[in-house]
């Protein structure tokens, strides 16, 4: 029995001895860390030897810079969206253009030289280089004009660029750790640290932290590896450019006229003296009138010599809306035939002594003109500025799908923004005001958070639009819901005097509505139902309590002719 026990022993002991080393081995591996490496060309995903990693702060971006002949040429689009929008690539034309407050820098695609306004500076290797999809630009000329530093690592190539300043965390990782691609100890390495190693905290978790290298190298170190955590500043020695405006020390009180033919400025005399307060007039002289950027032109310096001598102010205005067949995107995205229409306007305020211009470029569509409205801003503003020419632009109330007007920037290079704050329903919409105050206000609001209350001026309206309203069933005669497709709505644009004389012609009552801060009218005549929000003297003073109320620089009034002359005494109490 005894010699039987002792082999039985054995094998169970070695059983044991076999299970503990099997244990052993599974918990060594698992608790073993991974001493694979990951290869930093893959990390990067470079594909080729001219290609370079961006590394944009605390972030490794998708966008790839280019070597060519050992300098760093950084693409367009990432340059744009990125680090400098006011960066403008005219892909049509092949040049690249920089807008400063008072000149124009201009190079063409592989070109050693480029212009700051008419002077050559020859820089020595292309500032930018073009193909068929793209266009790069050399980093160290984008770093001139713009608020960043870089570094660039060899092997592979990489390229770490700083454009936030302020509060960040910073550790120094021990010397024998190891920064991996992931949080854990399993995860492949993407460097090793041999010495103590100062890095940026990019997040930290409870055992792992996220870490940026200074080599450009984002990984996971663990807590325990990680000593000296603190908060450290970062701070620019970048200049940034600024920018001086042409401000009145007056209110302004415009009013715009338009002019549809040359002999209409015989009656500027007329006109001027039948307002009261209006210190800036606004003539609608000049419009696109082609493709190639030349204006249709019904200026007089008679007029604006008599206006002058008025005490007033000239800004003519330049508009896109009349000729139809002149395509505003032909021109504004190709370089030649928009500083044309630049140059044109620019030679028209010098030759007729103006005072200032007032840009009026609307319906413009985003898809087709993208950002070369706000070049066509930059470039007009710099010409403008200096020959000591006011350069007002109207704009739309604020909407997404106006926001490529970019109002921000036009209030750093224009000096006066016009809000228009009329068509809020409009021919062909649903029923209802062309300006109600709620509305009115919110524009001035979403306004005010992209320019400065010193430079807004307030566009009210001196028309009204006259609704009818007809059942496409006649038996239905209900029109409390203006909106309902039941009912055909059309609609007229009426002056508050035709406005005031259809009221009485048809012995209609207006009422005070308070919520459109406007008087509000309502009759039928045979089926159809006519409705309108009134413009007078009472909603234009809601509107300019808004004025006084935000501080704007004033207010601007469409159109002379349209308005009651009761309505001068409310704006002067205003503007005066």
């Amino acid at each position: 029995m005894k010699k039987k026990t002792i082999p039985i022993l054995t094998v169970c002991a070695l059983i044991v001895i076999i299970v503990a080393i099997i244990g052993g081995s599974v918990l060594l591996r698992k608790y073993t860390p991974s001493k694979e490496h990951k290869d930093l060309t893959s990390y990067y995903n470079i594909t080729a030897d001219n290609q370079v990693a961006t590394v944009l702060n605390n972030e490794l971006t998708s966008s790839y810079a280019t070597l060519i002949d050992g300098h760093i040429y950084v693409d367009y689009n990432f340059v744009h969206d990125t680090l400098n929008s006011r960066f403008y690539w005219d892909h049509n034309e092949n040049i690249l253009l920089y807008a400063t407050s008072r000149d124009l820098i201009s190079a063409e695609a592989d070109s050693n030289k480029y212009l700051i306004t008419k002077s050559s500076v020859d820089y020595g290797r292309p500032v930018v280089k073009a193909n068929s999809d793209s266009a790069y630009i050399d980093l160290d000329f984008v770093k001139e004009y713009t608020d960043l530093t870089y570094k660039y690592i060899k092997d592979p190539n990489r390229i770490i660029i700083t454009n936030q300043w302020g509060d960040y965390e910073t550790a120094s990782v021990k010397k024998n750790s190891t920064v991996r691609v992931k949080g854990g100890i399993k995860s492949p390495i993407l460097k090793d640290i041999t010495e103590t190693t100062d890095v940026t905290v990019i997040e930290q978790g409870d055992k792992w932290s996220k870490i940026l290298t200074a080599d450009g190298i984002i990984g996971y170190v663990q807590n325990k590896r990680m000593s000296d955590i603190s908060t450290k500043t970062r701070t620019s020695d970048f200049t940034p450019d600024t920018f001086a405006h042409i401000t009145k020390d007056f209110n302004i009180c415009m009013a715009w006229h338009q002019v549809t033919n040359s002999s209409a400025n015989a009656n500027i005399a007329s006109v001027l003296s039948s307002t009261k307060g209006v210190n800036v007039i606004s003539p609608t002289w000049f419009y696109l009138n082609d493709n190639n950027g030349n204006l249709a032109n019904l200026a007089s310096l008679d007029y604006v010599n008599y206006c002058h001598s008025q005490g007033v102010e000239v800004w003519a205005l330049v508009s896109n809306l009349e000729n139809k067949d002149a395509d505003s995107a032909e021109v504004l995205t190709h370089t030649s035939k928009r500083q044309n229409l630049v140059n044109q306007i620019v030679s028209m305020a010098i030759q007729y002594n103006l005072d200032g211009i007032n840009l009026d470029f609307e319906s413009l569509n985003q898809s087709k003109v993208g950002d070369a409205y706000i070049e066509f801003v930059r470039e007009l503003s710099i010409k403008c500025a200096n020959n000591g020419i006011v350069l007002s632009i109207d704009n739309y109330v604020p909407t997404s799908y106006t926001a490529f007007y970019n109002r921000a920037e036009q209030a750093n290079f224009a000096d006066y923004i016009v809000i228009m704050g009329y068509d809020e329903h409009y021919a062909g919409g649903d029923a209802g005001s062309v300006s109600s105050i709620g509305w009115v206000k919110q524009g001035v609001a979403d306004t005010l958070t992209e320019v400065p209350a010193d430079q807004i001026i307030l566009g009210m309206p001196f028309y009204t639009r006259v609704w009818q309203l007809t059942p496409k069933d006649t038996s239905s005669k209900d029109s409390s819901d203006s909106n309902d497709s039941s009912y055909d709505v059309s609609s007229k644009i009426y002056g508050m005097r035709a406005a005031d004389a259809l009221l009485t012609d048809n012995d209609v009552t207006k009422t005070w509505d308070q919520e459109s801060g406007q008087n509000y009218a309502e009759f039928t005549s045979g089926d159809s139902t006519f409705k309108v929000w009134l413009e007078d003297a009472n909603s234009a003073e809601e509107r300019l309590k808004i004025v006084k109320d935000n501080k704007l620089a004033g207010a601007s009034f469409w159109k002379l002719g349209f308005e009651t002359s009761d309505i001068w005494n409310t704006i002067i109490k205003y503007t005066n």
